[in-house]
C-alpha cells in the first residue's frame, strides 16, 4: 500500500511538471528551413557543405522564392545538392555549370537562378565556361565551395591547393615552380566588367557563418537589378581529403587558407545601383 502511495505522487509529481512545461512560454531560435528535403545529410563529419546548404535553403525561404529558384550543380561533391535542396535543381556536365545556367536564366530571365560548384569544377575544368559567363555578365549568382582539392575524386590537387600542401597528385606538396601558384579565382574574376558582386566568407565560426548568409541574401537580392554576375566564394575545409579531424581541419583553415584566402568583399556595387533595394549590411 505504501509502495502504491509512493508511485502516485510519483506520477502526480511528474504531471505537475510536465503542466508547467506546456504553460511556459518558450521563444522559438531556430528551426530547420522547410526548403531543405527532410533527410540525413552523407556528407564526411565536419564537411562545410551542409552548413552552405542550410545557409542557402534559409536564404530561399526568407525571401519566398522556392517556386521561383532553379540550382544547378555539376559534377563533384557539390552534385549532391540536388538531394537535399527542396527546389527546381539541374544537374550540369563537369565544369559546365555557368553555362547551363545562363541558357536556364535567358529562357527562364524571372527565375533566381544560381550555381553550386567545388573549385575542382569551377576553377580547374570550368575555368573558361566561369571567366567568359561573368565577363558577359549574366544575371546569376555563383556560389564557389573553395576547399583547395578535388573533393569527390579522392583530393587530388586543385588550381587553389596551397604551396607546398600534399595532396594525392602532390604527395610532396604542391611545387610552385612546376606546378604554379594558388588560383584566388575571386580576385581574378573580379576585374571583369560583368562581375557585379564578388566576396569571400567562410562557415569556421559562428560570425563567418552569419557573414555568409548576409552575402547569400545580397546575391540573390541583386538579380532583380539585372546589373551583372554576382559571385560568393566560401573557403571550406575537407577532412576527408585532408586527412586532419574536423577539428584539425578548423585550425589549418584559420591558420593557412585564410592567409592566402582573406575574407572580405572583393567587388561590390556602386551605391547608385543599390537605389530601392533592401540590402544586407553588417552582421546580426
Amino acid at each position: 500500500m505504501q509502495e502504491e502511495t509512493l508511485i502516485n505522487k510519483e506520477i502526480s509529481e511528474d504531471a505537475k511538471t510536465e503542466q508547467v512545461c506546456i504553460e511556459e512560454e518558450y521563444e522559438l531560435v531556430y528551426e530547420r528551413p522547410y526548403t531543405l528535403v527532410d533527410r540525413h545529410m552523407h556528407y564526411c563529419p565536419g564537411c562545410a557543405h551542409s552548413t552552405v546548404h542550410k545557409l542557402l535553403m534559409e536564404v530561399v525561404q526568407e525571401l519566398d522564392i522556392q517556386d521561383k529558384t532553379v540550382g544547378v550543380a555539376p559534377v563533384g561533391c557539390s552534385v549532391f545538392a540536388y538531394d537535399y535542396l527542396d527546389i527546381d535543381m539541374q544537374e550540369a556536365a563537369h565544369g559546365r555549370a555557368t553555362a547551363v545556367a545562363t541558357g536556364i536564366k535567358r529562357i527562364l530571365p524571372h527565375r533566381y537562378v544560381f550555381t553550386y560548384q567545388g573549385d575542382g569544377d569551377l576553377a580547374a575544368i570550368g575555368t573558361a565556361e566561369t571567366i567568359h559567363t561573368i565577363n558577359r555578365g549574366e544575371n546569376i549568382t555563383i556560389i564557389f565551395i573553395n576547399n583547395a582539392v578535388y573533393g569527390m575524386t579522392s583530393g587530388q590537387m586543385a588550381p587553389t591547393t596551397l604551396s607546398g600542401m600534399k595532396t594525392t597528385t602532390s604527395p610532396y606538396g604542391r611545387d610552385t615552380k612546376t606546378m604554379g601558384h594558388p588560383l584566388k579565382i575571386g580576385n581574378l574574376i573580379a576585374q571583369l566588367p560583368g562581375a557585379f558582386y564578388v566576396t569571400r566568407t567562410a562557415v569556421n565560426s559562428p560570425l563567418n557563418v552569419r557573414k555568409t548568409k548576409k552575402a547569400l541574401l545580397n546575391a540573390f537580392k541583386y538579380q532583380q537589378l539585372d546589373k551583372g554576375t554576382s559571385f560568393v566564394e566560401v573557403v571550406g575545409n575537407c577532412p576527408s581529403n585532408w586527412k586532419m579531424t574536423p577539428l584539425q581541419t578548423q585550425d589549418f583553415l584559420t591558420n593557412e587558407m585564410l592567409k592566402v584566402y582573406p575574407l572580405g568583399d572583393i567587388k561590390l556595387p556602386a551605391p547608385e545601383d543599390l537605389v530601392n533595394l533592401d540590402i544586407e549590411e553588417g552582421v546580426v
